[in-house]
């Protein structure tokens, strides 16, 4: 039997995003994988060096479209670092309702997408609508559903508005009551669990080599989690666990992912308790954001993306514009070597499942 080449692509209802994998077949074995990401969005580190400082929020959101908020908490905190700028104390409060709210509509966004691959259909028409209640209070508070540009260099761009707490908290009552139809529809299934379990494995060891990190790492039973490790924000204010397992497997990571939840709605929760009065932003500029400079300098950022550690290392020269960016994409080992190397050997079949509980995000590959 010869060795054929399929494009897997956008057109499949498997694949996550405008991405593609040139796979080498032979019957249905994965013989040989090349990822080929930049269908969408793509060179973002020089097209950051080529806008003022605050230009560049209204553009990183789109290097993750699902969990864009990860990008503008990062290159915030960056800027932050650089000109030891004091960032309010409930505006780091109100950072980490958005960054959670992102976490659960990233998961349930997965939830969705492992349908797909699985012909489970009721999973993507239940987990998108799920999400558009999270949409729906990201677009109350910050005026869009997905392109937000609230988290801002000093603090976040406008204060909550008056019942957006009882929109979070109903929303978070509701989601808590879908888990178990999840729970029931997903991790439950025979179906799913005669296609995930021992599939698209990964090793501790080899994920340590590669530089997996987030649930790809905490499904191989290492307990690393930047909340945790490195607390950032008021992480290290609120109680909630770090969900593991030991198989290292596509059911594991996708359980990971439906306990993560439960501890995005407990963080949430008590923040909302904790939170106090007080202003959202620190003025630093001259009242011109796009003259705006950076004190010479450089600094490395991270935070715990749904993904895993996401990272900005930013230079400043002392001019208008950043002197170099550098994005630690948290998907790029799983979904560049990661592909390469562990799709070989794989069935066809197969392929989608290890993109979806990786969350392999393809502008992070080719930023």
């Amino acid at each position: 039997m010869g060795e054929v080449k399929l494009f897997f692509g956008p057109n499949h209802p498997g694949m996550h995003g405008n991405f593609s994998v040139h796979l080498y077949v032979e019957g249905d074995t994965v013989v040989k994988a090349k990822p080929l990401p930049g269908f969408l969005h793509r060179g973002f580190e020089k097209l950051m060096e080529r806008r003022t400082w605050f230009q560049n929020v209204a553009l990183i959101p789109r290097i993750c479209v699902p969990e864009p908020d990860i990008n503008e908490v990062c290159y915030s905190m960056a800027i932050e670092k650089i000109a030891k700028i004091d960032v309010p104390e409930r505006a780091q409060w109100i950072r980490m309702i958005v960054l959670e709210l992102a976490r659960i509509a990233n998961h349930l966004w997965s939830f969705a997408g492992i349908g797909g691959p699985l012909g489970l259909y009721t999973g993507p028409f239940w987990g998108v609508a799920d999400r558009d209640r999270i949409l729906d209070i990201f677009e109350q508070l910050t005026g869009a559903r997905i392109y937000h540009m609230y988290i801002i260099p000093g603090g976040v761009r406008k204060e909550m508005p008056s019942k957006i707490q009882d929109m979070i908290s109903q929303t978070l009552d509701y989601i808590e009551s879908r888990l178990p139809d999840y729970e029931n529809l997903i991790l439950r299934n025979r179906i799913v669990q005669t296609r995930l379990k021992g599939i698209a494995l990964l090793d501790r060891e080899s994920a340590l080599t590669m530089g997996v990190t987030g649930i790809g790492l905490r499904a191989t039973g290492v307990p690393y989690d930047l909340r945790k490790v490195d607390p950032y924000l008021y992480y290290n204010y609120v109680d909630f666990e770090v969900p593991t397992a030991t198989e290292g497997d596509a059911y594991s990571r996708i359980k990971l992912k439906y306990l993560e939840i439960k501890q995005s709605i407990r963080i949430i929760r008590q923040v909302l308790e904790k939170m106090p009065e007080g202003p959202i932003n620190t003025k630093f500029s001259d009242g011109n954001a796009l003259r705006y400079r950076v004190p010479k300098g450089y600094a490395y950022v991270h935070v715990e993306a749904t993904r895993g550690e996401y990272g900005y290392f930013v230079v400043s020269n002392g001019e208008d514009k950043p002197y170099r960016v550098t994005v630690r994409g948290a998907s790029y080992p799983q979904g560049l070597y990661g592909i390469e190397k562990y799709l070989p050997g794989t069935r066809i079949e197969d392929v989608p499942i290890w993109l979806d509980t990786m969350g392999v995000c393809a502008p992070e590959i080719d930023r």
